[in-house]
């Protein structure tokens, strides 16, 4: 256990490391580094570490979640107003969409397979995308138009409108019925979080300020509720839930609401945590990708994930339309929505466990979307957004 740690960080931020210096993303080198270290190819890391991956990765999510919300700044955010709502849900749709057209076609799939196979790919990865948002918010490009406030909170709730569906499908493949109450779920457990992590965020604050702690014990106790929000998720069974992650993000910016300072303080101490965390995060994802199933998907199925992004871009696009955005931040927004990467790994397999016929070819054409869009993803942030967007003046 103790040698794959090190091996994940002293490799994975020396592989970051080089592929910065090549001005490429930092989290490619992450990637290749758990492709290469995985069960896949050379089999290094402890089977202990693989079997709390999905732990340790929904961990860095959550750091990065709550430094998110201590630095958002929602006034950006409600000037955008229709497009904000819209991200939530056009772009993955528009994606299953043209995943309903191409697949069928190009790799010779049923309707079912194919809406199957679009709802493991449409969901945007906020591994990749929110931690660069924050970057930008930090620097201050685009934050007065909005643009990383509405790409973040898009990112955020896109994954459980996605995850919705995803579960319906897989429901129907296996002879159930679409169920109304999963979709009635997907605006209420949205509305759910964001009102109990404000609460909460407003009740932490208040604690803060009776109490003089450290800093260092208030991320432990915000962390701490951020994993107890998460595990409570997980174990309702209640058919109307709460979404943690986007609870989580709220949190922050309760706290932010209420003790400013505070919020400014802890965020440093989030971002400090982030440099592990990332490390963790795309190194354990690239250990899930299996490049052995690389061999057995051809040009086809590069053809089908550009064709989806295509038609992802596209949903963006009208989102966008009509707003105060120009047309070179309506570009940056369209290839800032592209990545895919957490969901894709920690859903991909789903479908042949559970013995489909298509299993293999969504699990195939999911890691060939991780290694074709986190690092191009990724790529066209960094080398896009001084560029495409405006500097605020602080």
């Amino acid at each position: 256990m103790l040698l794959s740690i090190s091996l994940i960080m002293l490799l994975g931020m020396s592989m970051g490391w080089i592929c910065r210096k090549c001005k490429l993303p930092s989290l490619l080198g992450m990637l290749l580094t758990g492709i290469v270290l995985g069960p896949y190819v050379w089999n290094l890391l402890d089977p202990g570490i693989l079997g709390i991956s999905a732990d340790l990765r929904k961990i860095a999510l959550i750091i990065i979640l709550t430094r998110a919300g201590l630095g958002l700044d929602l006034s950006g955010l409600k000037k955008i107003g229709r497009p904000a709502v819209m991200m939530c849900f056009v772009p993955a749709s528009l994606e299953i969409l043209g995943m309903l057209l191409l697949a069928p076609k190009l790799l010779g799939l049923s309707l079912l397979e194919a809406a199957v196979l679009g709802s493991v790919l449409a969901a945007v990865s906020p591994a990749v995308v929110v931690p660069r948002m924050v970057k930008l918010m930090e620097e201050g490009y685009g934050v007065k138009e909005g643009i990383p406030q509405l790409i973040l909170a898009g990112a955020s709730v896109d994954d459980v409108y996605v995850i919705v569906l995803f579960s319906t499908f897989i429901g129907m493949m296996q002879g159930e019925n679409a169920s109304v109450l999963a979709f009635v779920n997907i605006p209420v457990s949205i509305v759910l979080g964001i009102g109990l992590g404000t609460a909460v965020g407003c009740l932490l604050a208040y604690f803060f300020k009776k109490c003089h702690i450290r800093d260092t014990a208030k991320v432990l106790i915000i962390l701490s509720v951020a994993f107890l929000l998460v595990t409570l998720e997980d174990s309702l069974s209640t058919p109307i839930s709460f979404s943690a992650l986007i609870a989580i993000m709220f949190i922050g910016i309760g706290l932010q609401k209420k003790r400013e300072v505070v919020a400014k303080r802890l965020s440093l101490k989030f971002g400090k945590l982030w440099v592990a965390a990332e490390v963790f995060l795309f190194v354990l994802v690239g250990a899930t990708v299996n490049v052995q199933y690389l061999g057995k998907v051809g040009v086809s199925a590069v053809i089908l994930i550009l064709g989806a992004l295509v038609f992802r871009m596209l949903g963006v696009f009208l989102c966008v339309l009509g707003s105060d955005l120009n047309r070179q931040e309506r570009l940056f927004a369209m290839l800032a929505y592209t990545p895919k990467a957490t969901v894709q790994a920690a859903i991909g397999g789903i479908p042949l466990s559970l013995g489909f016929a298509c299993g293999d070819v969504v699990l195939t054409v999911a890691v060939l979307a991780i290694v074709l869009t986190a690092p191009l993803g990724a790529f066209a942030i960094d080398l896009t957004y001084k560029k495409f967007l405006r500097l605020s003046e602080n």
